[in-house]
C-alpha cells in the first residue's frame, strides 16, 4: 500500500459470544493485508435508536461509534442471517450513524460486507444490508463476494477459522478490500487537489 496505514473499523452484527460472524472479523485481522489494521468495535452497549433520545443528546456510546467511524478509513460489516435479512443489531447501529442525516461519518465511506451462516451463506442479509449501505451512500464493494456457509465445518471450538479454502477466499476479499480503500482514497485526494 502506498499511504499510511488504513484503519478499518469491524462491526458484526451479532452480539453471541460464539458468533461466527465476529469469529469471522477476526479471521479477516489475521490475513488484512500489509498495511491495513482492522479494528472490531462492539455494538451492545448502543441502545435502540429513537429520536427522542437522539434529540436530547447523543448517547456516549453512539457518539464514541460515531467517532472512530468517521476518523477511519473505511468500514467493514460482518452479519448473520435472521429471517431472510441481516440482524437489529446491525441495522441499529447503521440507523444511529446515519445521524445527523447532514453528517453522517457512513456517507462516502468504503465499506466491505461478508457474513457466515447456516444455508445461504447470508446471501439474502447480505443483499439487504447493500440496499441499507446504497441509501446511506456507502461505497460498498460489490465482488468478490464472501459467503461462508456450514460454519461448523469452517471453524473449531475456539472460533478459529481452519478451513483452508475459506481462508483464501477471505484473504483474496480482504485484498481487493485494500485496494478498494486505496482507490478511493486517491480519488479524494486528487479532488481535494483540484478544489
Amino acid at each position: 500500500m502506498n499511504r499510511k496505514t488504513l484503519h478499518v473499523i469491524a462491526l458484526s452484527g451479532s452480539l453471541r459470544k460464539a458468533s461466527t460472524n465476529t469469529a469471522l472479523l477476526r479471521a479477516a485481522q489475521q490475513l488484512a493485508p500489509q498495511g491495513m489494521v482492522l479494528e472490531i468495535v462492539e455494538l451492545g452497549d448502543l441502545p435502540f435508536y429513537n429520536e427522542d433520545v437522539e434529540r436530547a443528546g447523543m448517547p456516549a456510546a453512539v457518539a464514541a461509534l460515531s467517532d472512530k467511524v468517521r476518523r477511519a478509513d473505511a468500514v467493514l460489516l460482518a452479519t448473520p442471517e435472521y429471517n431472510f435479512s441481516f440482524s437489529g443489531v446491525l441495522k441499529n447501529a447503521l440507523d444511529w450513524l446515519s445521524r445527523p442525516t447532514s453528517a453522517s461519518p457512513l456517507a462516502g465511506k468504503p465499506a466491505g460486507i461478508v457474513g457466515a451462516g447456516a444455508g445461504f451463506g447470508t446471501a439474502r442479509a447480505q443483499a439487504h444490508l447493500r440496499q441499507v449501505c446504497q441509501a446511506l451512500d456507502m461505497l460498498t464493494l460489490n465482488k468478490p463476494e464472501v459467503l461462508v456457509t456450514q460454519t461448523w465445518t469452517r471453524f473449531d471450538a475456539q472460533g478459529q477459522l481452519t478451513d483452508a479454502p475459506t481462508r483464501e477466499v477471505l484473504s483474496g476479499f480482504m485484498s481487493r478490500f485494500g485496494e478498494w480503500i486505496e482507490r478511493h482514497a486517491q480519488a479524494n485526494q486528487l479532488k481535494e487537489v483540484e478544489a
